[in-house]
């Protein structure tokens, strides 16, 4: 007997003898906070389903039909979305950090990578980063202003979202990974596009170079402003 519980008063939602995605499809409509963390969902179709809040870490959502879900809130860290369909599904403040977009359909376009470009530029290229203070949240270097940092040893395989060398990213990328918060720091760098060392394959904003220079801090007003288009009700 399969189960589906929500994932935060560990009330069961649904049971029966089916597969967790069939129950996920015939109770579409009722997993709003539902505990699906890495339930294998491929090619469910999830049209319209209510899943708000719910925690879909790690699920393998390849080829599902998402379009007009909801999946504000979600949980979709490191989870599989090769060639869902996201055609008008409700994304506001959901986790996407580590999630596999590569193929994605019909996916907004602040979540959309185009980064490939990037290496075929000429002149020298600018990126964000952010910190907490002047310090990195998960190496724990501290970072200065105007000057320029080498990583020697770098990770170039691109079948990896993160990886061994500099990592820096769009600025709306930054902010989806920090909730928009203003308390931490975003910085610009800059860099020459031949010290790209890999731009991931599901890369939905961030990528690897081996050098690049601290410019400056981006100011309040500049944040604000990056904010105000894509979370409105945060301003």
């Amino acid at each position: 007997m399969n189960q589906i519980k929500n994932r935060f008063t560990e009330k069961i939602i649904c049971e029966g003898k089916e597969s967790i995605r069939e129950l996920a499809e015939k109770n579409k409509a009722n997993l709003g906070g539902a505990n699906l963390r890495e339930a294998n969902l491929r090619e469910a179709n999830l049209w319209g389903a209510n899943l708000g809040g719910a925690n879909l870490w790690g699920a393998n959502l390849g080829r599902a039909n998402l379009g007009r879900a909801n999946l504000g809130g979600a949980n979709l860290g490191r989870a599989n979305l090769w060639e869902a369909d996201l055609w008008e599904a409700d994304l506001w403040e959901a986790d996407l950090r580590g999630a596999g977009l590569w193929g994605a359909k019909n996916l907004p376009s602040i979540y959309q990578s185009h980064l490939s470009i990037l290496e075929f530029q000429k002149s020298k290229l600018r990126a964000f980063k952010y910190l907490n203070g002047m310090t990195s949240p998960y190496q724990h270097f501290e970072y200065e202003i105007g000057k320029t940092y080498t990583e020697k040893n770098c990770d170039t395989d691109e079948r990896f979202l993160c990886g061994k060398g500099l990592n820096i990213a769009t600025l709306e990328w930054c902010l989806r990974e920090t909730n928009c918060d203003l308390t931490k720091t975003y910085i610009i760098v800059e860099f020459d596009p031949k010290d790209i060392v890999a731009i991931p394959y599901n890369s939905d904003g961030k990528f690897r170079v081996r050098k690049f220079k601290v410019v400056r801090k981006l100011t309040k007003k500049e944040l604000q402003k990056a904010i105000q288009p894509l979370y409105p009700r945060k301003i």
